[in-house]
């Protein structure tokens, strides 16, 4: 197989994807900041947003099922950025401190 050929095969963006969700799922497993957690859980939500997308290329006979799922994925993460964001800062002013292991005392 071509090297410039690449981009037209369905198991290069699943091999992309499944390096992405690994690297998201590390990050979320070893990471002890809750910013480093954020970013990894973005990691594995552009993994899916990948999947979907290459399906949607390669398998679907609609072409905008895919690109709908992709949509709402990129929705749902500008949100979980936002409300992830300001749940940090709320923790930072209580408790000085984002490491995981400092927050040990909350309730809920």
């Amino acid at each position: 197989m071509s090297f410039l050929t690449l981009y037209n095969n369905l198991n290069t963006f699943l091999y992309l994807a499944a390096i992405l969700f690994g690297m998201g799922v590390y990050g979320i497993v070893t990471h002890r900041t809750l910013i480093g957690m954020l970013i990894s859980s973005e990691l594995i939500l552009a993994a899916a947003s990948i999947n979907f997308m290459a399906f949607n290329r390669f398998t679907a006979p609609d072409p905008t099922v895919g690109q709908v799922f992709t949509l709402f994925i990129m929705a749902i993460a500008a949100a979980e950025a936002a409300i992830g964001l300001s749940i940090i800062i709320a923790v930072y002013r209580n408790y000085k401190s984002v490491d995981t292991e400092d927050l040990v005392e909350l309730n809920g």
